[in-house]
């Protein structure tokens, strides 16, 4: 069964206006990772869906959406995933992709038939989803956790120690515009990217994941001197606008999964914010 819902895009001087509700209704995405569901949200923030798959009574098939008006999802699309629960596999047209815990899949455009399987219906896969607008098409590829470029950034004194694990990226998958990777914090470190930045050629959502039970994060997103909080629960995401800051700071440590596409693949292209200069 396949769900989805359309999120509009909204001005930064509209959001100044927002009360927490409103803010959560544009930017949080908390209905993902439903059992037997393909659960999608699609953002007109540069067309980009979010979404999830959990096959526990049989498996699930990745079916087209209204919005995309096309016979088949990735007609004109390409597809990242990353799979944060118990082992399962990916199937594209035929072809089996077994994904552990926090391995990762790139699907290019033109694959007609995706297929969603867990290995243990007790311990099902969890597959988190991306998807952006594809120009071309260029080969799947899976890249495990341990092949994922690593970065070792922060410091334990500022309580942002954190590796950042590029996985669907180009030094390691040749992709149209889509960009993922996942950021692992320290224990004892609780801030994610800071200094905050903005990238105003590219959109960019973020999937919160390993919030220990009872615990949460409040992320920041907003202009830099006008910024606003969403508090997250595990397996939650918040979509952030390209005019938006997007950071956030945790009651413990904890994991979570960026996503992002746009103008160009540049990771480095960002408009950093001084600290001291957030409002």
């Amino acid at each position: 069964m396949t769900k989805y819902s359309s999120r509009y895009a909204s001005s930064p001087d509209a959001v100044k206006k927002y009360d927490t509700q409103q803010l959560r209704d544009e930017f949080l995405i908390d209905d993902l990772m439903q059992e037997d569901e393909v659960v999608l949200v699609y953002s007109h923030y540069d067309r980009y869906i979010a979404g999830s798959a959990v096959p526990v009574k049989g498996d699930l098939l990745l079916e087209t959406i209204d919005p995309l008006k096309a016979p088949y999802f990735l007609e004109r699309r390409e597809l990242g995933i990353i799979n944060v629960g118990g082992s399962g596999s990916v199937v594209v047209e035929g072809t089996a992709y077994e994904l552990g815990f926090k391995d990762a899949l790139y699907i290019g455009a033109g694959n007609k038939e995706v297929v969603f399987k867990s290995d243990d219906k007790n311990n099902p896969a969890k597959f988190y989803l991306n998807s952006a607008p594809a120009h071309t098409t260029y080969p799947t590829k899976k890249v495990s956790l341990a092949e994922a470029n690593k970065l070792q950034l922060g410091t334990m004194e500022t309580a942002n120690h954190r590796t950042v694990n590029q996985m669907i990226i180009g030094s390691v998958v040749t992709t149209c515009q889509l960009q993922m990777g996942m950021t692992e914090l320290k224990p004892g470190s609780v801030w994610n990217t800071m200094p905050a930045h903005v990238h105003d050629r590219r959109m960019e959502v973020y999937f919160y994941l390993d919030i220990p039970e009872n615990q949460a994060v409040c992320h920041f997103m907003g202009q830099p001197q006008e910024t606003r909080h969403i508090w997250m629960n595990n397996h939650q995401a918040v979509i952030s606008p390209p005019w938006s800051i997007h950071s956030g700071s945790g009651t413990s440590n904890y994991t979570f999964i960026w996503g992002m596409a746009g103008e160009n693949l540049d990771y480095g292209d960002m408009d950093v914010c001084k600290i001291t200069d957030l409002r």
